[in-house]
């Protein structure tokens, strides 16, 4: 795909969704980041039903590390791998109070040095909660970068890479939600919605679904 066709996806998909943002909800960013953590292997939707509750209760790293791991599986026990999840964010909260005064960190490694944090939860971080160029490369943006020709690659690191190399500069703060978006309700897995799709004449896959 070369840079012409590449611009003119991301203008289209700006056009589409001019802020496009995550559907996690969130007021802070050590909330995004707890969502985050307990959206592996999870929807959206499952995660947001569980802090709804959770970070009224609790929604600072002292607050959930004072409300105890028993009360704080209680909160998330609907979502998959809640145990290793819960430990995980009990562990990460003590690491912000002992280490950064009770802030997220805005730097990679702190990030990845979180329990429970890889690579793809700290670029979430790192791009919504603090708008750096990031992309974190899921199953969605993994199969739009792969099937659209936009960026294809073996491994998320590799997609990740060459979206880095190659999206427009002016749109790759926001290239994330796009095309996770675009993915998640277009670009679907098994039938994907060609129809309704903006970016239909600029894709390459090519075994395109009718209407």
């Amino acid at each position: 795909m070369n840079a012409v066709k590449r611009r003119k996806i991301f203008e289209r998909l700006k056009a589409a969704n001019p802020r496009p943002t995550t559907e996690l909800r969130y007021a802070t960013a050590f909330q995004l980041l707890v969502a985050v953590i307990l959206s592996a292997q999870a929807t959206d939707k499952g995660v947001n039903k569980a802090t709804e509750k959770l970070f009224q209760a609790a929604a600072t790293p002292e607050a959930i590390h004072d409300l105890g791991l028993r009360r704080l599986k209680s909160h998330i026990k609907t979502i998959g791998l809640y145990n290793t999840k819960a430990a995980n964010i009990m562990k990460t909260c003590q690491i912000l109070m002992e280490k950064h005064g009770g802030t997220v960190p805005r730097t990679r490694k702190d990030l990845e040095a979180l329990p429970g944090v890889g690579r793809k939860t700290a670029n979430v971080i790192l791009n919504t909660a603090f708008g750096e160029p990031t992309i974190a490369v899921d199953t969605h943006i993994f199969r739009v970068a792969n099937r659209t020709g936009l960026a294809p690659g073996k491994n998320v690191l590799q997609v990740e890479q060459r979206l880095l190399k190659t999206v427009p500069e002016e749109h790759k703060r926001d290239a994330h939600h796009w095309l996770i978006l675009h993915g998640r309700y277009t670009c679907i897995a098994r039938k994907p919605r060609c129809s309704a799709c903006v970016i239909v004449d600029l894709c390459e896959y090519k075994d395109k679904v009718e209407a």
